[in-house]
């Protein structure tokens, strides 16, 4: 076992995003319209991990969260914020073309949300199994969006789940620290993810695609 801890590191980093939006009322409009690129796929790419460390009934969202992350990485050289990013796309009308950077952002909204859903459920419940809390996270926030082949490979895949106390043991963390640390994300990516809904919203564009 090494000394990572890979979820202290996703509660810390979206922590300190999530910053810009707890100051005083003038201060905080600025600070989401300077929210940038950079910082955001810099904290999304610390829950790269997570994913992995679900195994196979979340490959897909981890090949498909990775990929997404890594566009909104390379896009942030030239694209400070994320106000910035969706702009770009709306002048050259690409918003949901299937690679725009855009869309790739909304698909990272997504990650996060499942997320923070299954983080909600591990810490509602004390059962060792986290087929229940994936599923319903699953449900809630892939599902709608996903053919019928890809939901029931997950479906299978969920009896592939590691326990509650394997997946502690994968992230270094125990059942004590594990909570603080999810709480601590959900508190945190809250006010982020209603920033990015806005961003679509504002422009409406929806999030339902």
């Amino acid at each position: 076992m090494t000394s990572e801890r890979p979820l202290q590191r996703i509660a810390v980093s979206f922590s300190e995003l999530a910053t810009c939006f707890n100051s005083e009322e003038t201060k905080q409009e600025e600070a989401k319209r300077n929210l940038l690129v950079a910082s955001f796929s810099s904290a999304c790419s610390n829950v790269s991990v997570l994913f992995g460390c679900l195994g196979i009934a979340f490959k897909f969202a981890e090949m498909d969260y990775v990929a997404k992350v890594d566009d909104l990485t390379r896009v942030a050289k030239d694209m400070s914020t994320l106000e910035s990013l969706i702009e770009y796309d709306l002048e050259r009308d690409t918003v949901k073309v299937r690679g725009s950077h855009t869309r790739n952002l909304l698909r990272v909204k997504r990650g996060l949300d499942m997320v923070r859903v299954l983080f909600q459920g591990i810490l509602d419940t004390k059962d060792e199994s986290l087929r229940e809390s994936a599923s319903q996270a699953y449900a809630q926030v892939f599902a709608p969006y996903h053919s019928f082949p890809i939901r029931a490979a997950v479906a299978a895949g969920l009896y592939a789940l590691p326990t509650r106390t394997q997946l502690m043991n994968k992230l270094n963390e125990n059942e004590s620290s594990a909570r603080e640390l999810m709480q601590e994300y959900i508190t945190a990516v809250g006010p982020v993810l209603n920033y990015v809904e806005y961003l679509f919203t504002s422009r409406g564009l929806g999030i339902d695609w």
